[in-house]
């Protein structure tokens, strides 16, 4: 090997090295900020290995892609919403799709035009095409969704698995004949089976509704990362390998996570069309109106600044709202009256993997404050009042009674064991699941209606002037 070979050879340990402690940090909030810090020292020092291993051909090319990549990237950090931050993971995982199946098709015409080719290549060529395409669809329409630029309910038609199963049988009959040619196939297949690999990642996520969109994000992400492995193999870099198999390794474990977090297995989330996209209809209970007990600011107040222990519980509502920091200062406001404050976070609060963590995190909220549902559960039956800031279905009993909820037997977080429950809502629609939520008719249960950061922003003042 030449000294040359044998540097990239290093620095491709050294980056795979911080990727994994990078990955490791990200395992409490306490260490994740310095984990996204390993994670881009591992990336600068990958990308100068690959610029130093391009030698004289092509690294200027390399040099511009970065260039425009960071700017892109930097941009969108610092422009885009927290409440958008789900949107744009889905777009950036779908970017890596995409990246993996440019690259399998580069690769495949650059085979085709040497005339060889082995088994490995081949295989790898139809699968990362494949996953990567999928992927890539796939997270566009999740994009798509978030964004409301389509409708994020289930979009159900008649006999939409039969065309699901045809459009895969065809993917998989073209990867046959992919294989056992060793890719010597015509280029209208390998663009056919490009083309089949789009649609069915359109096709898998169209009818997958909004409640279930953290699940979905996550399951895209693991397929990015093994069609990011797969290209590893096409042009022979373990650092593909290793990093690819790494975010697919996480990807899924989180996907696992989150379905048991919802007590729904993964065939469930993705077949069963559940999830409506915000709340279209009134949440009624026994078929009726629901007899609720609405409330205000400084009678909220009040309470508050009594309390020994109140626990936020954070929703979707609250990053619509962009009440992070109003609710940092409120928690600023009990403390000085002595009172105890905890956050409790569910798995699939929000619309992705640790929404309600991003958020918080944002608003400097103490680490040792955010509690995981199993540590938060606890907590309740011994709160004086649980402030339920735009969360819904994760707080609704019904998954524990109800059979015939489609929630049942979800674990949720049990604010209804608190001596006192104040929920901040816009209104009585319903959350993701389109399902009414009995806690709110509960006797000790009130609605603080309006805005969350204006509802919070009023809680403050009611509890400074106390």
């Amino acid at each position: 090997m030449t000294a040359t070979e044998i540097g990239t050879s290093l620095a491709d340990l050294v980056a795979i090295a911080l990727f994994i402690y990078g990955l490791h940090e990200l395992n409490s909030p306490a260490t994740a900020r310095r984990g996204n810090r390993l994670a881009m020292v591992g990336m600068a020092v990958a990308l100068v290995s690959i610029l130093v291993g391009t030698g004289a051909i092509g690294w200027w090319a390399v040099a511009i892609g970065v260039a425009i990549g960071g700017a892109v990237g930097i941009y969108a950090a610092l422009k885009v919403k927290m409440t958008a931050m789900p949107q744009m993971v889905a777009l950036y995982n779908g970017a890596g799709g995409g990246a993996a199946a440019l690259i399998s098709t580069v690769q495949f015409f650059i085979e085709r035009g040497a005339g060889s080719s082995d088994a490995v290549v081949a295989v790898s060529l139809v699968l990362s095409a494949i996953i990567g395409a999928i992927s890539f669809a796939g997270s566009i329409v999740a994009f798509l969704k978030l964004q409301e630029l389509m409708t994020g309910r289930p979009i159900t038609y008649p006999g939409q698995q039969l065309v699901n199963f045809v459009v895969l049988l065809a993917l998989l009959g073209l990867a046959a004949w992919f294989v056992a040619t060793l890719g010597a196939l015509p280029g209208w297949a390998f663009v056919a089976l490009l083309l089949g690999a789009l649609l069915l990642g359109v096709l898998f996520v169209l009818p997958i509704g909004g409640a279930d969109m953290p699940v979905v994000i996550s399951l895209l992400n693991s397929f990015t990362g093994v069609a990011v492995a797969i290209t590893g193999f096409e042009i022979d870099s373990s650092l593909l390998i290793i990093c690819g198999a790494l975010v697919g390794a996480s990807g899924t474990i989180l996907t696992v996570a989150m379905s048991r977090a919802m007590n729904r297995p993964l065939t469930n989330v993705l077949f069963g069309a559940f999830g409506a996209a915000g709340g279209t209809e009134v949440a009624t209970a026994s078929g009726g109106p629901q007899q609720i007990r609405s409330t205000g600011a400084d009678d909220v107040g009040v309470m508050l600044a009594y309390a020994s222990k109140v626990i936020f519980v954070p929703g979707y509502g609250m990053a619509v709202a962009q009440a992070q920091h109003s609710v940092k200062a409120l928690a600023d406001q009990l403390e000085k009256h002595g009172v105890k404050v905890l956050y409790a976070i569910h798995p699939v609060a929000g619309r992705m993997p640790g929404h309600m963590n991003v958020l918080l995190a944002e608003a400097n909220v103490p680490y040792n404050q955010l509690l995981d549902m199993e540590d938060a559960n606890p907590e309740f039956p011994t709160a004086d009042v649980a402030l339920v800031v735009g969360a819904n279905d994760v707080t609704n009993p019904a998954a524990r009674t109800v059979t015939s909820s489609p929630i049942y037997g979800m674990p949720i977080l049990d604010v209804d064991k608190a001596a006192n429950v104040v929920v901040l809502k816009r209104s009585m629609r319903s959350g993701f699941a389109g399902i009414e939520n009995p806690l709110y008719e509960l006797p000790n249960c009130s609605m603080l209606f309006g805005d969350a950061k204006a509802s919070v922003d009023a809680l403050t003042a009611a509890v400074k002037a106390l």
